[in-house]
């Protein structure tokens, strides 16, 4: 997916980065560490080719990027969001129009606005702050703003620059799991930092180190060989006895029958599975039709409702009925 092949960045007599060589597969998460002055925030400039390489190529999506006119330039950027350390929150915009103004900017239709944002907010758990201004969030909030604007326009990958720098520890500890969250539903995304207990918060991912602009250290062959050992120590274990089986199929069977007892209903999914890079489906099932259909409005469900109450009425009203069939019957019969 993107391809840095033997890159090196010059200003002046100085090197940012100097024949850099790595690749990232979709879907991953990889951390980038080093001291300042070590290339990180070059590294995301000239991924979004704000920075032009002195020499080597960047390729982005099987497309080098010296190749894309500066015309086009713009429609590569939409494929990127960047989480900024110092957040770059417009402070005349409220929560809802910061995180929308990206849609506003591509002409994204208000009822496409609105679905997305509304979605973000879920996601990053800021229902209740829509209205808010940047001065009147905390630091964790802003950048949880941040994250939700980066991933408005739907990008495959996000940069996260320094996304930690100006958050205490808990809250950093937030932020680093929300970025894994948004991971795991299916982002690549790329973190730069030089806070140490971020490696932690992460846990085994991918880390490349760079020192004065050159990599000096890629943790992906050490994945690698652990993921070969896991599989190799799989294969040795022993299999459960037949007997074994026996029994936790029966205890499975008992404990779904139990559960379907109070068993509720499953939640409709939540709209921005349709939209968002970690769909699991780019399209929509015909199954899935309602629940991606626009809600009713509030005047239709107050007509739908008033509408429903006669029928129940007529139900009660056969109901009396019939009772009275079945008396006048039995005084008949007396």
């Amino acid at each position: 997916m993107i391809l840095f092949r033997n890159v090196t960045k010059q200003f002046d007599e100085s090197f940012a980065l100097k024949d850099l060589t790595f690749s990232i597969e979709p879907g991953e998460l990889i951390m980038f560490t080093g001291p300042s002055g070590s290339g990180k925030t070059t590294l995301m400039r000239l991924l979004m080719r704000e920075y032009i390489p002195t020499s080597g190529e960047i390729i982005f999506d099987d497309t080098p990027l010296s190749k894309i006119s500066q015309g086009k330039i713009h429609h590569h950027r939409r494929k990127i969001g960047v989480v900024f350390q110092d957040y770059k929150l417009l402070p005349e915009l409220n929560v809802w129009e910061n995180i929308a103004l990206a849609l506003s900017i591509i002409d994204t239709n208000d009822s496409e606005i609105e679905r997305r944002v509304t979605d973000l907010l879920d996601l990053v758990s800021l229902t209740d702050k829509a209205f808010l201004f940047p001065t009147q969030l905390s630091g964790g909030e802003a950048q949880r703003v941040s994250i939700a604007r980066a991933l408005s326009t739907a990008p495959k990958v996000i940069f996260a620059d320094e996304p930690t720098g100006n958050l205490d520890p808990e809250t950093s500890k937030n932020i680093i799991s929300l970025l894994k969250k948004i991971n795991q539903l299916g982002t690549t995304v790329m973190i730069t930092t030089h806070d140490h207990e971020v490696k932690d918060w992460l846990g085994k991912v991918r880390h490349i180190v760079l020192e004065n602009g050159k990599l000096v250290k890629d943790s992906k062959s050490e994945i690698k060989s652990d993921s070969q050992d896991n599989s190799k120590s799989e294969k040795t274990k022993t299999t459960k006895s037949e007997k074994e089986k026996v029994a936790d199929t029966e205890a499975n069977t008992e404990s779904l029958k139990d559960s379907q007892k109070d068993e509720i209903a499953p939640q409709p999914k939540k709209s921005f599975w349709s939209w968002l890079p970690f769909s699991s489906s780019n399209k929509k099932d015909e199954s899935d039709t309602s629940d991606t259909s626009e809600a009713k409005k509030p005047e239709q469900a107050e007509i739908d409702s008033k509408q429903a109450k006669p029928s129940k009425s007529k139900k009660k009203k056969n109901d009396q009925d019939e009772e009275r069939e079945k008396v006048e019957v039995a005084i008949e019969d007396l």
